[in-house]
């Protein structure tokens, strides 16, 4: 690095640069990366390619380089079918001029080469469940019919070079400890837990909660709000329902007339439902989950599946109620229990402020500086040696 530059905030005299997988979705891994890039305000952006109409206009400030993917037909909305020549754009693909790189992984941008001597952090969302859960995935996704068949020969390949790619990070952080148990699953990696950004100023503890449940999600299978629906409606318990997705005629037709769709809303009408709401319910497994301490900054309990996230986001009995098993009686069990615990809204809203956005800049940049650090310390002691 040129003596005296200084690209980026956080670290001094350092140079990042920032990968992610892909941008034409906008979710939490794309906010995750938003805050990756107020930590390190000068650093570029390598992915696989980039639709601007798409995610957040904040990114169009940014300096954004994607790969030869852009220039393929019909990634903007079926990015899912190049899924088995994602390995081969970011091989392919080569981070230029960087002390540290932060991929912002989910799939396989920490594939990228970096620069010689350069330091990888892995800000790993998850092991790529394409490869590693496929079934789990696609069950997720919507896809082209043919794809499942497609893809049955190449896990294998994909797999050993996913290990492989692992291999080549330096630092693996983790979202969450399940998903750090993932990564020492599949790639025998120890990982650091550094919570991914919550934007917890936007909640503020309503009055006295009013009495109804909520839910708000994207209405697909495996975030299993049909769980809730289906108790709620065997308790005659009030719940609404926010979100929309392709799951959204089946939950109706189980709900009872206990259960109100309010469909897609705004976050100022989000922000309002969760202070005023009785308990938010959280039934699916998340990698981790930003809803729950999105409702606990609200100053109001969680009722979460007792997996994944909710793990390190829910305390039992504290900040909610966790039920154990994935059926209607288990989350019917917590439901009762709610009658009988008692919450207390500025405890909720302590507990919440352990995801803020800032604390994680903190957390990432401490940590980003530190492997730089010892990075140095080792080439030094080779040198003296």
């Amino acid at each position: 690095m040129r003596s005296g530059e200084r690209r980026n905030a956080g670290p001094p005299a350092l140079n990042v640069a920032l990968v992610h997988d892909w941008l034409n979705q906008q979710g939490g891994a794309e906010r995750v990366l938003l805050q990756l890039h107020r930590t390190f305000p000068r650093a570029p952006v390598y992915t696989a390619f980039y639709e601007p109409t798409l995610v957040d206009p904040a990114f169009r400030t940014l300096d954004v380089r994607t790969t030869w993917l852009q220039r393929l037909p019909g990634w903007r909305t079926h990015h899912q079918a190049y899924m088995p020549v994602y390995p081969l754009a970011f091989a392919t693909s080569r981070v230029r001029d960087a002390d540290v790189v932060v991929s912002n992984a989910s799939a396989f941008c920490k594939g990228i080469r970096i620069p010689r001597g350069a330091v990888h952090v892995c800000y790993c969302l998850t092991p790529p469940r394409f490869v590693w859960s496929t079934r789990a995935y696609l069950a997720r996704e919507s896809y082209p019919a043919w794809l499942p068949l497609a893809l049955h020969p190449l896990m294998p390949l994909l797999q050993r070079w996913d290990r492989a790619s692992a291999g080549r990070v330096t630092h693996f952080v983790a979202i969450s400890r399940a998903v750090a148990a993932r990564i020492r699953r599949f790639y025998g990696r120890d990982a650091t837990v550094i919570y991914p950004p919550v934007a917890t100023e936007r909640f503020r503890p309503g009055g006295a909660p009013e009495d109804f449940l909520l839910v708000v999600s994207r209405l697909v299978p495996y975030k299993r709000i049909d769980l809730a629906v289906r108790a709620c409606s065997q308790l005659g318990l009030p719940l609404r329902v926010v979100g929309d997705g392709r799951d959204a005629a089946n939950l109706r037709r189980l709900a009872g007339p206990a259960v109100t769709f309010l469909g897609s809303l705004s976050d100022d009408r989000v922000s309002d439902l969760m202070a005023r709401c009785r308990a938010f319910i959280f039934p699916g497994e998340e990698d981790f989950g930003i809803a729950p301490v999105e409702a606990q900054a609200a100053g109001r309990p969680v009722i979460a599946y007792a997996a994944g996230g909710a793990l390190d986001t829910v305390v039992d009995g504290e900040t909610g109620l966790l039920f154990h098993e994935p059926t209607v009686e288990s989350l019917a069990g917590a439901l009762r229990r709610l009658d009988t615990t008692r919450f207390h809204a500025d405890h909720l809203v302590a507990a919440a402020a352990r995801f803020s956005a800032s604390l994680f800049r903190e957390r990432l940049s401490r940590f980003v500086a530190t492997a730089w650090e010892t990075r140095l310390a080792g080439a030094q002691a080779r040198v003296s040696s």
